[in-house]
C-alpha cells in the first residue's frame, strides 16, 4: 500500500512540477525508469487539462504567474518568436513547467493538438534526461568516493 501512495505522490507532483516529481521518486527509492514514467505521465496529464479543458484555469495560471515569472515569460516570448510551437512545446517543460508552458503556448495562439504533441515530446525527453542525471547524482552521492 505504501508503494502505491508513493507512486501516486510522484504522479501528483508530476502534475505540478516535473523536476520535483523526479526528485521525490528517487528520494522514495522508486526505480528511476518508473520515477521518470510517473513524473512524465503526471506532467502530460496537466498539459492535457490546461490545453484542452480548462480555459479559466489557463487564464488564472497566466495571471498568477506572469507577475512572478516576468523573466521566464520574456524567455518564452523569445522562444515563440524564434522557434514557434516546437520551441514552446519542447522547452517549456524544462523552463517554466508544463502547466505554465501549456498556458503560455495557448495564449500565443498555438494550435492545441500540435502544442500537446510537442509538449509531450518535450516532457518525455526532459523526464528521461533529468531522471538519468538525478539518478546518477544520487548514486554518486550514496556510493561515491
Amino acid at each position: 500500500m505504501s508503494n502505491i501512495l508513493e507512486w501516486l505522490s510522484v504522479l501528483g507532483t508530476g502534475i505540478l512540477e516535473l523536476w520535483a516529481a523526479i526528485l521525490l521518486g528517487l528520494a522514495f527509492k522508486i526505480h528511476p525508469i518508473l520515477t521518470g514514467t510517473l513524473s512524465a505521465v503526471g506532467s502530460i496529464i496537466s498539459t492535457l487539462i490546461v490545453i484542452f479543458f480548462a480555459s479559466s484555469i489557463r487564464n488564472w495560471l497566466i495571471h498568477i504567474t506572469q507577475g512572478k515569472n516576468k523573466g521566464r515569460a520574456r524567455n518564452m516570448n523569445r522562444i515563440w518568436a524564434k522557434y514557434g510551437i516546437v520551441g514552446i512545446g519542447f522547452l517549456s517543460p524544462l523552463i517554466t513547467g508544463s502547466l505554465l508552458g501549456a498556458a503560455i503556448g495557448i495564449s500565443f495562439g498555438a494550435e492545441p493538438r500540435k502544442l500537446f504533441i510537442w509538449m509531450t515530446i518535450g516532457i518525455i525527453f526532459w523526464s528521461a534526461v533529468l531522471t538519468t542525471v538525478a539518478a546518477l547524482g544520487f548514486n554518486a552521492f550514496l556510493f561515491g568516493n
